[in-house]
């Protein structure tokens, strides 16, 4: 195979990580050339069996320095983003990380003519109340002005084997008695599968969606917090009280944990201003036809995934027989 005939090269940051490495799975099947741009690629090794030999390589990049992320879409065909934080750690913000970040690979991916796919978030507002919400905004912002055409993606809660929601709240339940129910667990989202972003962002790859736009992605159920944690508990078999919690005391809590230094708070007081606004796909998304739905694909349901990778929380795991809730 001469140079000129190989296939695409995508660039994709953040690739190890929960939806990134999901990302690189469906990018492989396609048959890309794909380069992981991850801060330790030492620990991204377990991508490599997802393609054939030589087709999915790895380079050290930091979207804190600018050179690294310039070095890393060096001859590009397509740029991807995963990069996204939760809480902040250090120098690890979000206006470093979500905004600085997303500027720095939108301008690299500018400079080597390639194409962009940027993962945001449902509520990503720079006006917005979250420190979280704001950085998301500015980051779409800055985005499509410096690549009009790029395709940002914007999921509701993502869920999926390696997810931080679902998996977390199991985990709570093995030693909990109650579960929190932040704001009384009113708040609506729209679980969207892991599989189903990732061959979002594929699409948008092949070229194969609009560009110049954002989209909505959810599945297909709109669900309360409290309607979640009821089908996680359903699922794994166990009885625990779902406690209500007032906005302003999660925000207290939050605030005690996020000092304790060297351990990922349960939740922060930037997530609990998330929680206060629904997380779903708007009514202008669905109305422009911004959703999974352009990229032809059928949003997967919660209720037939989660089994697949929760029942290791049941009582005796797999073999908990149904009905038994502990």
């Amino acid at each position: 195979m001469t140079l000129s005939n190989l296939p695409p090269l995508v660039t994709v940051f953040g690739g190890s990580g929960f939806v990134g490495r999901h990302v690189v799975r469906a990018l492989a099947k396609r048959g890309f050339r794909i380069r992981v741009a991850v801060r330790r690629p030492d620990l991204a090794g377990f991508l490599q069996p997802l393609g054939n030999v030589g087709q999915i390589s790895f380079v050290q990049a930091n979207l804190r320095y600018r050179k690294s992320v310039d070095a890393a879409v060096h001859g590009a065909d397509h740029v991807v983003n995963c990069v996204g934080i939760l809480f902040e750690t250090g120098r690890n913000t979000f206006d470093s990380v979500q905004d600085f970040g997303a500027r720095a690979v939108a301008e690299a991916t500018r400079a080597v003519g390639a194409t962009l796919t940027h993962i945001s978030a449902i509520g990503a507002d720079a006006n917005g109340q979250s420190l979280y919400a704001k950085s998301k905004g500015r980051a779409e912002k800055a985005i499509l002005e410096t690549v009009p055409d790029a395709v940002i993606l914007r999921p509701s809660i993502v869920f999926g084997p390696e997810d931080g929601f679902f998996n977390k709240f199991a985990e709570m339940s093995r030693f909990s008695p109650v579960l929190p129910l932040v704001g009384g667990g009113n708040m609506t989202f729209q679980p969207v599968y892991v599989t189903d972003v990732a061959e979002a962002v594929a699409k948008s790859v092949e070229g194969k969606v609009a560009r110049g736009r954002i989209y909505e992605l959810g599945g297909p159920d709109v669900l309360t917090f409290k309607n979640c944690l009821e089908i996680l508990l359903k699922t794994i078999d166990r009885k625990r009280t779902l406690l209500p919690i007032p906005f302003g005391i999660a925000s207290m809590i939050g605030s005690i944990a996020s000092m304790v230094p060297f351990v990922a708070p349960p939740i922060t007081p930037d997530q609990v201003t998330l929680l206060r606004k629904d997380n779903v796909v708007s009514n202008g998304a669905q109305t422009d036809g911004r959703t999974l739905q352009a990229f032809g694909i059928e949003p997967t349901s919660l209720e037939a995934i989660l089994p697949s990778y929760v029942v290791r929380y049941r009582p005796q795991g797999q073999y908990t027989r149904s009905g038994g809730a502990a």
